[in-house]
């Protein structure tokens, strides 16, 4: 256990901060969709996202030009240089068949999922959208033991079935799959397959690429394939009327839900395996539950408490499985 806790305390802390994003990002854009089609969000956020990711990856070839060409003279000046190295470094020439990989992301893990995602989050309850969100620990463990590029231990999957079973608890009385939320319920389940694709075809890439590279440049390139198929929405907005609340949204789910939250997962899926990272999104549904709790007066009704710590003791699980293999 002493191992366990050595190991796993730093990736777990930005996985559990990752989980905060995206648990207050639904409901955050859910009201912007109220004053801006969620297309057109969605694509200027994409926009930004985008423009953010090539001015942190510039910025880090350059520093890393300068590095090289000015070596740091002190000991003091080295270490943040080989620490910044070791998170951002990507190598310096990508390959034909990476760049073929990273046009595959793009439009499987950033134009399709995005698209699929907003829009099913638009045509669907947040509870739907969570129970369908949260079998993705389960595809992606099925296939990565399938394929055999993760050893998927008895432990897990006893914690991947608690914490299914903590998000029913939780969101399940709020859900009805089918019905006239039955588009809605299709093109998340559609998402949740393409960000599947995405995680598991990330980790070849990022064997010699930084997840800031990996994500980054996958995203750079959906946004390019992505804006023009729905431009039709973004001429149909009337940005004189989009209220300062809803441009401030925008800024923000592009910074803290696609650009820190989607390092954080790919920088996870690089340390800890994809089949253990997902199962964070698990505890997503959770923190959305407290955010209604206290930013919006909601009943805590013990259920949801029960629900809560099932999910809660399922990842920690699948993370106890995990140090008692090493």
């Amino acid at each position: 256990m002493r191992g366990f806790s050595r190991r796993v305390a730093p990736i777990d802390g930005l996985l559990l901060l990752m989980t905060i994003i995206w648990g207050t990002n639904y409901a955050i854009v859910k009201h912007a969709f109220l004053d801006m089609d969620p297309q057109a969000f969605n694509a200027l956020r994409m926009i930004v996202a985008s423009s953010t990711f090539a001015a942190v990856m510039g910025w880090m070839r350059w520093r890393e030009r300068r590095r090289r060409t000015h070596p740091a003279r002190t000991a003091a000046e080295a270490v943040p240089a080989t620490l910044l190295a070791g998170v951002f470094h990507t190598a310096e020439r990508i390959t034909g068949r990476e760049w073929l990989g990273l046009v595959g992301l793009g439009i499987v893990g950033q134009c399709l999922y995005q698209y699929c995602f907003v829009a099913g989050l638009s045509q669907t309850s947040v509870a739907n959208s969570a129970l369908l969100i949260a079998a993705t620990p389960v595809l992606i463990a099925l296939t990565t033991a399938g394929f055999g590029q993760e050893r998927v231990g008895w432990l897990h999957w006893v914690g991947v079935a608690l914490s299914l079973t903590g998000i029913y608890i939780v969101v399940g009385q709020g859900a009805h799959i089918g019905g006239s939320s039955l588009r809605g319920d299709l093109m998340m389940s559609v998402a949740v397959l393409c960000w599947t694709i995405y995680t598991l075809g990330s980790r070849p890439l990022m064997r010699r690429h930084s997840p800031v590279g990996v994500t980054g440049l996958s995203m750079l390139i959906g946004s390019v394939l992505y804006v023009p198929a729905v431009w039709g929405h973004l001429r149909a907005v009337r940005f004189a009327a989009v209220s300062p609340v809803t441009w401030f949204t925008i800024v923000y789910s592009a910074l803290f839900a696609l650009c820190i939250a989607y390092t954080i997962w790919y920088a996870a899926v690089r340390q800890i395996g994809s089949a253990r990272t997902s199962i964070y999104s698990n505890v997503v549904p959770v923190v959305a539950m407290v955010t209604a709790v206290v930013f919006l007066g909601e009943a805590l009704a013990v259920r949801k408490l029960v629900g809560a710590a099932a999910v809660l003791v399922g990842v920690v699980l699948t993370r106890i499985g995990e140090a008692r293999r090493e």
